[in-house]
């Protein structure tokens, strides 16, 4: 519920009030004595999806931005009529649930508002992801997620482009670079601080961590996370809910993979460093879309003619400019989700030819214990190289030449060529 408050100027009066009547609702008039142009002073209550249609009937009758008009939450009103009005909008208009538009601009500038606590927050919440990825920590790094502030510059802009507010559209995209970037630099001065000050176990390699390999190679899923992040995003903020948990939703597709960019800066991991940042680029532009896209849809674009054109030019120019940022991304996600294919597929063949061999009656009561295929490094697709096969057996002197066998049988099965080493694992049986 929300109430309004709205000054009329003079010569208003009756069309303001004749406005209310005719949707039902409750007011109360105070005369305004402060001689600035104004006769009165209306107070009303309003279901929160009634305020924008209210607003918009008080804008034909002459209640412009120019106006001093002022909405504020309620917690409880008492009265039939309200109660036949709000079951009006839930029944008869039930679409009609997102806030006023005003109310909209003023929330998303409140939430790119705090410069100073937004660079220290994502400081705070860039070092302790960077400690649960060296930690292979998943609740640190969901701790790191829960205070970071990256929620409000996204929407920001999207709301800014809509609306027509170019200052907060600056603003949001700016802090938006901003936050990314703190968060990188952040990660790597830390990461690096730890491995020149001995605090972490020598020779440790993030890439044997699995809270960092998780954000070495992303696929087009990541596509899914980040743009249903931005359409919670923009819907909790459009329908007045809390936005705290859809902030952790948002922080969950930036704040790792930052932290992880950092990381791979910090132990000169290039392949690290460019695919993580792979993940947070996209994850951003997609945010920004799915945003942006919702809330052009929900019927949030200026009413006056020339803001309304101004504002579709620039949210057709922006859409465009971030589905095209994310289709270039794409081809690179997409590289790599067919890398990932492709190396299961192999793995899947190698590891049925070495079955298959071991069950001929010359290696006896030999079995599969362990495989381990290692891959080239470089530009995708990336292709096996070196396998270690572990095999258990109770055979004291194993059959020769597996090795060669199992290396001739995988490149006539998978057409790669590939160097094998077998290792024995000595068992008893009683």
């Amino acid at each position: 519920m929300r109430l309004v408050q709205v000054l009329i100027p003079t010569g208003k009066r009756q069309a303001v009030l004749r406005v209310l009547d005719d949707e039902g609702i409750d007011y109360t008039v105070t005369e305004e004595t402060s001689n600035r142009d104004f006769t009165a002073v209306v107070t009303f209550p309003l279901p929160t999806g009634a305020v924008e249609h209210v607003i918009g009937e008080l804008r034909d009758v002459g209640i412009d931005e120019q106006t001093y008009t002022v909405i504020v939450a309620a917690e409880t009103v008492l009265s039939r009529r309200f109660e036949k009005l709000k079951d009006e909008y839930e029944t008869e208009r039930p679409s009609d649930e997102t806030i006023a538009r005003e109310e909209l601009q003023t929330k998303a500038e409140g939430l790119a508002s705090n410069f100073n606590t937004y660079v220290i927050m994502t400081i705070v919440s860039s070092v302790i992801a960077t400690a649960g990825l060296l930690l292979d920590s998943a609740a640190t790094v969901v701790g790191s997620m829960v205070i970071a502030p990256l929620i409000g510059p996204a929407m920001a802009a999207s709301v800014g482009t809509v609306v027509n507010d170019e200052k907060l559209f600056r603003r949001g995209v700016k802090m938006q670079i901003l936050g990314v970037g703190l968060a990188i630099a952040s990660a790597a001065v830390f990461a690096a601080f730890l491995r020149f000050g001995n605090l972490v176990p020598p020779g440790l390699d993030p890439l044997s961590l699995s809270q960092v390999s998780e954000r070495l190679e992303p696929n087009v899923l990541v596509l899914a996370v980040a743009l249903g992040a931005g359409v919670a995003g923009i819907i909790s903020l459009t329908t007045g809910v809390s936005t705290a948990l859809v902030g952790v939703m948002i922080a969950v597709a930036l704040i790792p993979p930052a932290a992880a960019v950092g990381i791979g800066i910090a132990y000169a991991i290039p392949m690290l460093a460019i695919g993580a940042f792979v993940l947070v680029s996209v994850n951003v532009l997609s945010i920004n879309l799915a945003a942006l896209v919702v809330l052009w849809y929900s019927g949030y674009q200026p009413e006056q003619w020339f803001q309304s054109k101004n504002a579709r030019e620039a949210t057709i120019k922006r859409v465009t400019m971030l589905a095209v940022g994310i289709l270039a991304l794409t081809a690179v996600l997409g590289g790599v989700t067919y890398d990932t294919y492709t190396a299961s597929v192999t793995e899947q063949e190698i590891r049925a030819t070495i079955v298959g061999e071991l069950e001929e009656p010359q290696y006896g009561d030999a079995t599969l214990v362990e495989l381990s295929v290692r891959r080239t490094d470089g530009m995708y697709p990336r292709e096996p190289s070196s396998i270690t096969v572990t095999v258990a057996t109770s055979d004291g002197d194993p059959e020769p030449g597996l090795a060669q066998q199992l290396a001739q049988r995988i490149s006539d099965r998978t057409g790669h060529t590939v160097s094998v080493e077998v290792r024995y694992l000595q068992t008893e049986r009683a």
